[in-house]
């Protein structure tokens, strides 16, 4: 299978298609706990806010979040409700347990629309163990493998995510930097690229950019001088995310 990113905005976010492994792997949630609480340096701040989501310049929707410490480690959690302009709303929530280094530990989505799904992830050792659970059906599993720990996690329609993403980045080292992505809504695993881009400028404002690119697709992050997310623009889809 060709390795490739697709991006895609359907009311639900640039969603990243690419090929991935299959392995079989036993997760222990107990050494989980203990590497969060070792994991080294901290990259994270907490952060609040409520963030605008919108196509062609109309607003589809809002995501409240909160990035915040969690026991040994940090937690990233929002809860997104779109409501797209020929119908069809929906509410997505995700709750991203991280180590300081920005590592994950484990990850929970929930989405309602017509139907209400859901999952639940470990991470272990660069796997990820993926329980799937769907209305009306049996729940399924599923193992992916990466080369590293460090996954950064970017779900459907959970911009805050980005705002991981953004501290994620060695900023010390600057750069182009690459970054294995899992999607868990679409079980899709593959890799990203991210680079500073500078000073950048929207709405007369000034902030500190943050270039995020697929194979087919480029991701504007825009971030105040703490690195927080302020702004993301995908201009090719016409997208853009304000906080508010």
């Amino acid at each position: 299978m060709d390795a490739g990113v697709r991006g895609t905005v359907k009311f639900r976010i640039i969603s990243i298609a690419l090929t991935f492994g299959i392995v079989a792997c036993a997760v222990s949630i107990a050494a989980q706990k203990k590497s969060a609480a070792t994991s080294g340096p901290v990259v994270f701040v907490q952060d609040k806010g409520k963030l605008t989501i919108k196509l062609g310049g109309q607003t589809v929707g809002h995501e409240d979040f909160e990035i915040s410490p969690s026991g040994g480690g940090w937690l990233a959690k929002g809860l997104a409700e779109i409501k797209p302009p020929d119908g069809g709303a929906s509410k997505v929530s995700g709750s991203l347990t991280l180590q300081g280094n920005g590592a994950p530990i484990s990850y929970d989505w929930s989405s309602q629309a017509e139907k209400t799904n859901g999952a639940h992830i470990l991470f272990a050792n660069g796997v990820a163990s993926i329980t799937l659970e769907m209305q009306g059906a049996r729940p399924f599993q599923q193992d992916l493998t990466f080369n590293t720990p460090l996954i950064a996690v970017l779900d459907n329609n959970l911009y805050h995510q980005y705002a991981v993403l953004a501290r994620i980045y060695d900023w010390s080292k600057r750069g182009v930097q690459t970054f294995p992505v899992l999607i868990p809504q679409e079980l899709t695993p593959g890799t990203i690229t991210v680079q500073s881009t500078g000073s950048a400028s929207s709405d007369g404002k000034t902030y500190e950019g943050l270039k995020v690119n697929t194979s087919d697709l480029e991701i504007l992050l825009l971030l105040d001088g703490n690195h927080r997310l302020m702004r993301l623009e995908v201009p090719d889809a016409k997208v853009s995310v304000v906080r508010e």
